[in-house]
């Protein structure tokens, strides 16, 4: 089993790498017979930067990594944040399995929520992905999922139970969803009265919550259930993880039980769940403090 050192801030450093440059210098005057050439350095050649895969998570879509994809592209990464189907976590992770061969070179794949999951399968068998990024999310061993793993532990406000408390716990709308193949699925919406508080903790605007709330992407209540099959990712490849402390979906304790299991470099912040829209800057400096991690 890999250990690795576990890093525990409320706030991130921001890494830099520096990369040393080689001057060169050219003889002044022609070498004699007995005098040697001068030696050419040649400056040294950057490697390339990889790409940066960001993962959706339930009720959410790629829209919500825009700030963080706006930041890496400035600092030059080439990023993509290809959509999440949320239909089941076997197919939704084989989908992103297929997409990730299609990219040349290193890559640095982020999950957010369900979409830490999805990461966490589709890493598998992969040599390019040199690190995994959770964002509140869930990190699951084989035959776990994400349900499970979010009443491990107290403090959720999301529940299926309409006695549930607190009192703001949230139960999703079961929408039944025409499968033609045999039953109907149920896609699971998160109530609009309730986003703010579980995604957010109640740290945007009212508006900005009612419009998220209003653009999200359902899942299927299988997808929730769904046990990881074979070994996760975060097995053989690094990772690193944003511990949200103020986090009322995933509780904080879960994704520090989680992210200590995988021994994952951890950082914890005083964040929401949704994180990657609240704290763009904080998202940005775990993901390059991984690229880091991997030279």
């Amino acid at each position: 089993m890999r250990k690795r050192r576990v890093f525990r801030s409320a706030v991130l450093g921001v890494t830099g790498i520096a990369l040393a440059a080689g001057v060169t210098t050219l003889a002044s005057a022609a070498p004699s017979p007995q005098t040697a050439p001068a030696a050419l350095s040649h400056p040294a050649t950057a490697a390339p930067k990889p790409t940066i895969v960001l993962v959706d998570g339930a009720w959410s879509n790629s829209q919500s990594w825009g700030d963080v994809t706006r930041s890496l592209q400035a600092d030059g990464y080439p990023v993509v944040a290809p959509p999440t189907a949320l239909r089941s976590l076997s197919g939704d992770s084989a989908l992103l399995a297929s997409y990730l061969k299609t990219i040349q070179g290193p890559v640095v794949l982020v999950g957010q929520s369900y979409g830490g999951a999805v990461i966490t399968s589709a890493a598998t068998g992969n040599p390019n992905v040199k690190a995994l990024v959770y964002i509140s999310a869930f990190e699951p061993d084989t035959n776990e999922n994400v349900t499970t793993l979010t009443g491990q532990f107290p403090g959720s406000h999301i529940s299926t139970d309409p006695t549930a408390v607190p009192p703001t716990a949230l139960s999703p709308v079961p929408v039944p969803y025409p499968n033609p193949n045999g039953d109907p699925e149920i896609e699971l919406y998160a109530k609009a009265a309730q986003y703010r508080d579980l995604f957010f903790s109640n740290r945007v605007s009212a508006a900005t919550a009612a419009e998220l709330a209003a653009t999200q992407n359902p899942v299927a209540s299988t997808a929730l259930g769904e046990n990881l099959a074979g070994e996760p990712g975060w097995r053989t490849i690094p990772s690193w993880t944003l511990v949200s402390t103020a986090d009322h979906l995933i509780p904080p304790a879960a994704e520090r039980f989680m992210a200590t299991r995988a021994h994952s470099h951890i950082v914890e912040a005083n964040t929401p769940h949704a994180a990657q829209v609240t704290n763009p800057g904080i998202v940005v400096n775990l993901i390059e403090r991984a690229v880091a991690g991997t030279r």
